[in-house]
């Protein structure tokens, strides 16, 4: 069935989140907090591994490094083009209608929840490859082992943040599907390079979102989404040239 592995991965987003909220309502403060940072530390690691994956290249006895400029490059930029659009505050918006929307005014974290939950759960390389996988062959076995992970990830910060976690399967399910469906009709439009280039972004990403999490708000991470963009971008001009 085409799609079937966004279907997937989305259902396990939505079940994570209700077994998460349902959860969250028996754990004592204090346990809420160190929730808060085992995910926040759990997600750094999850996004230095992706980057050290890319920049470390091992010839031999020796270890260089690789893909500084490209790095630089997509955050500066990617970065600027994504506070011009304001699109941390466009996320947070959205978070607030969807907040309001199901009566959970309360709900202090409901914003909180829904970016940072969509932000872990659509950046990385699983939901590219699994997306095109999916829309190429309808093999949907990444976005399966995608949909477990997210389920597990779900849970957690639903047991923390509440159940704005849950409408974090809306973006989700838009952002695998258009994939999805890109690949459907127009064939591998991404070679493996600039798979690999995008997840090396991507995985920076994360790991800003590990910060806010553990520490606090430092990074608007909702900006810096455009990076992902940039080495997409850089590869279409390199093909002109």
């Amino acid at each position: 069935m085409f799609g079937l592995g966004t279907i997937i991965n989305t259902a396990a987003v939505v079940a994570g989140g209700l077994i998460g909220v349902t959860l969250k309502k028996g754990i004592p403060e204090r346990c809420k907090n160190v929730l808060m940072q085992a995910c926040g530390v759990a997600t750094i690691f999850i996004g230095s591994s992706g980057v050290l994956k890319y920049m470390l290249v091992v010839d031999g006895k020796q270890i260089s490094t690789q893909g500084s400029m490209l790095l630089i490059f997509s955050l500066v930029i990617g970065g600027l083009t994504g506070a011009l659009l304001d699109i941390e505050t466009r996320l947070e918006h959205l978070g607030d209608w969807l907040k309001k929307k199901f009566q959970s005014e309360s709900d202090s974290l409901f914003v909180e929840g829904f970016v940072t939950s969509t932000l872990v759960i659509c950046v990385g390389a699983m939901a590219i490859v699994g997306s095109i996988e999916d829309g190429l062959t309808g093999n949907f076995s990444t976005l399966t082992a995608k949909a477990i992970l997210d389920f597990v990830i779900v849970i957690v910060f639903a047991s923390a943040l509440g159940k704005g976690v849950i409408f974090s399967a809306i973006p989700l399910f838009l952002y695998q599907g258009a994939i999805t469906c890109l690949a459907k009709a127009f064939g591998n439009f991404m070679s493996t390079a600039l798979i690999s280039e995008i997840s090396f972004v991507g995985s920076a990403l994360i790991f800003c979102v590990g910060i806010n999490v553990g520490f606090g708000k430092k990074f608007n991470v909702g900006n810096l989404l455009p990076a992902m963009l940039i080495p997409a971008i850089y590869e279409i001009i390199r093909l002109f040239l």
